[in-house]
């Protein structure tokens, strides 16, 4: 039986660099070699692209793996390139796991569309609007969703007129939630309960994008997570829970890849109503956006029942902890067939405008 020659892009150049390597290092571990032929191509933190050799031996490396040049000297085809190699656009389709800006934010996507190459994951349009924040909440209130209260602004509204842009952060209740409006990870993330914490928050946002989320917080709430995976019907899996380890001010990155910060409870202990509205939610939330292919669908579930959308990943983390393959492993789709059927769905979808 011929194999379908699989791409496997990772690494890039946004600041998940690492939790992209991480992700990809799993999927090569997993995938269904019976099936599939696999091209890793990885793109260096400057931008180079760079072809390797299949398998990849990421054991040498540290916790969160890169694409580095020792990496680059024992398993590159090829020296870096500065273009995209012929190997991603002459593969049968391509699995983009790549997280945050330049790659999960339609960037790659539209590359992909212009050479007709099927890939995992969302179209252009619904992978940008995934990515940023702010037009995420409008288009989930718009489906009526619940969402928390926010303000955003630019880097150019905090350099001209900060005082203004303080004066509508004002109307928020504390604690509020700073984060680059375009960002993943929990990277550049800051928990402020009082104002005189905010302007350092903001600072540290600007960091990392030039647009800024500014959100309250839902309090008293617990973190419940689920998947969606689509195909010839979409499917979601059970909810998980997210409780925070005390020390940690939330799920923040260190508690997420670095320490063991969090219990992840899978499936979340639910009722059966819980569990079938949250289901419900999940699927609103997916096609609100116009998501295909997968995605990771965040809640804030309170006391009294009401439960808030936290946010959509179009590009969930595959690391050996993340929640979309546990959740689906708990929902009777172990990793190997995840990724299967996720290059299934990709290779018969419909090329260029749907």
């Amino acid at each position: 039986m011929t194999k379908t020659n699989v791409a496997i892009l990772f690494g890039g150049i946004s600041n998940e660099h690492e939790i992209s390597c991480l992700s990809a290092k799993s999927i090569l571990q997993e995938i269904d070699r019976t099936k599939f032929e696999i091209t890793p191509i990885g793109i260096t933190k400057s931008g180079e692209w760079v072809v390797f050799k299949d398998p990849i031996d990421f054991s040498t490396q540290a916790k969160l793996p890169q694409i580095d040049r020792e990496l680059i000297e024992k398993f590159a085809k090829d020296k870096p390139s500065q273009n995209p190699p012929l190997e991603l656009i002459q593969a049968d389709v391509v699995f983009p796991i790549l997280h945050g800006a330049w790659g999960e934010d339609g960037t790659v996507q539209g590359l992909l569309e212009l050479h007709k190459v099927a890939y995992v994951g969302s179209g252009v349009l619904a992978s940008s609007i995934g990515m940023h924040k702010p037009l995420t909440k409008l288009l989930f209130r718009q489906a009526g969703l619940l969402v928390s209260n926010w303000k955003t602004f630019t880097q150019k509204d905090w350099e001209q007129d900060r005082s203004q842009v303080l004066n509508e952060i004002a109307d928020l209740n504390y604690p509020l939630f700073v984060k680059p409006a375009r960002g993943g990870s929990s990277v550049g993330i800051s928990k402020v309960e009082r104002e005189a914490d905010l302007i350092g928050a903001i600072e540290e946002a600007l960091k990392h994008d030039a647009i800024v989320l500014v959100e309250e917080g839902i309090t008293q709430a617990r973190e419940i997570e689920c998947g969606v995976l689509d195909g010839a019907r979409r499917i979601v899996s059970v909810p998980a829970e997210i409780k925070v380890n005390p020390q940690h001010e939330f799920y923040d990155y260190q508690a997420k890849y670095l320490e063991e910060g969090a219990e992840l409870v899978v499936p979340a202990d639910l009722t059966s109503s819980q569990v079938k509205e949250i289901s419900e939610l999940a699927l609103l939330a997916f096609k609100s956006l116009g998501c295909e292919g997968l995605a990771r669908v965040d809640f804030f579930l309170r006391a009294n029942g009401e439960l808030f959308l936290n946010e959509i990943n179009t590009m969930p983390g595959f690391t050996p902890i993340s929640m979309y393959p546990r959740t689906f492993a708990a929902s009777g789709i172990g990793f190997k067939e995840l990724i299967t059927q996720l290059l299934v769905e990709a290779l018969s979808r419909k090329r260029g405008l749907r």
